[in-house]
């Protein structure tokens, strides 16, 4: 039997991509969602109206009580994603991110839903003083707006271990990269695929700073590991969500990307810039507990969005969470 699993933010980049894996995998899979980066909402839901969307907002709590009564699985990915549409909306996004989820959090466990995976970021970890791959014990140190409200609400979930039966797991992903068909050029690798096909400049900060990366083709293999595994395996548990196998500097992602474009030259180093995150993240607790093995590399990756880029496979209007719109 199909279980029933209702996304938080289900309309977003990762969130079209794990709908439509996991829908492939006996779950049923509803999307809830205000469309908050979507300027002509009706549009949208018309043009996808063969999809499951609720259209709401995670603030409506006696909707999301009555929605609640017929799912097994809740997923939240909901909020204000990313540091520039955070830095942009500071109040808004605190609001969203901070209160709005928890209040999400507390209705989810007051219903007869079993299990819970909350989404979250390896920014956690800021910077890494040493050259040593962190491991999810190692110190949180959140720099943008963004990773300190996902720690906050890590340190809300984990305060109801002993207060609930509720399964809730704790994803700390990587970095996404990949195709979407709601696509973002706005992370790091998308971004260095689209100008270098665009054969626009492209401006590297901080060459040699250290992330981790995963594909949102992978975010719904963990996702879908997690809601399988025993309870005892992520009861109240924190996984860095990824494969140790991709952690690369920019300067790496750079050499890998210009494999594929051999005559684009237009790059140009930058040093110093105002986002110092740096960090390598060890991911051999997800490996060894639900035995996750990545299926994508870097290089598949880059190879995907550079052949739908010249198919012209990305609407006009693929950007990034940039703007907003009520």
């Amino acid at each position: 039997m199909k279980k029933k699993l209702l996304i938080f933010g289900g309309e977003g980049y990762i969130g079209r991509v794990v709908q439509d894996e996991l829908n492939l995998k006996n779950y049923k899979c509803v999307s809830f969602d205000n469309l908050i980066y979507e300027k002509n909402k009706k549009n949208y839901l018309k043009k996808n109206k063969n999809r499951q969307i609720v259209f709401g907002n995670i603030k409506d709590v006696q909707k999301i009580e009555k929605l609640l009564k017929d799912f097994d699985f809740v997923l939240i990915l909901a909020g204000l994603v990313g540091d520039p549409i955070t830095k942009s909306y500071p109040l808004l996004s605190k609001k969203i991110n901070e209160n709005y989820i928890k209040k999400l959090i507390n209705t989810c466990l007051t219903s007869k839903i079993e299990r819970l995976i909350f989404v979250s970021t390896c920014s956690n970890y800021g910077i890494s003083k040493n050259n040593t791959r962190l491991k999810e014990n190692a110190p949180l140190r959140p720099i943008s707006l963004y990773a300190k409200s996902k720690v906050k609400i890590e340190k809300f979930i984990l305060s109801k271990k002993y207060k609930t039966r509720k399964i809730c797991t704790i994803l700390r992903f990587a970095t996404a990269f990949g195709s979407s068909p709601r696509m973002r050029f706005d992370l790091t690798l998308n971004e260095f695929v689209k100008t270098m096909f665009n054969n626009k400049i492209l401006e590297i900060y901080d060459k040699d700073t250290w992330r981790p990366y995963c594909h949102v083709k992978d975010f719904a293999k963990i996702i879908d590991k997690v809601f399988k595994a025993a309870k005892r395996k992520v009861f109240f548990e924190v996984f860095n969500a990824g494969s140790s196998k991709n952690n690369f500097t920019k300067l790496m992602i750079v050499q890998k990307i210009k494999k594929f474009f051999k005559n684009r030259k237009k790059i140009k180093f930058v040093d110093n810039s105002k986002d110092m995150r740096n960090y390598e993240v060890n991911f051999d607790k997800i490996r060894r507990k639900l035995n996750f093995i990545s299926n994508w590399t870097l290089e598949k990756g880059i190879k995907e969005i550079a052949i739908k880029l010249t198919k012209q496979k990305y609407p006009k209007s693929s950007n990034g969470n940039y703007k907003i719109y009520n």
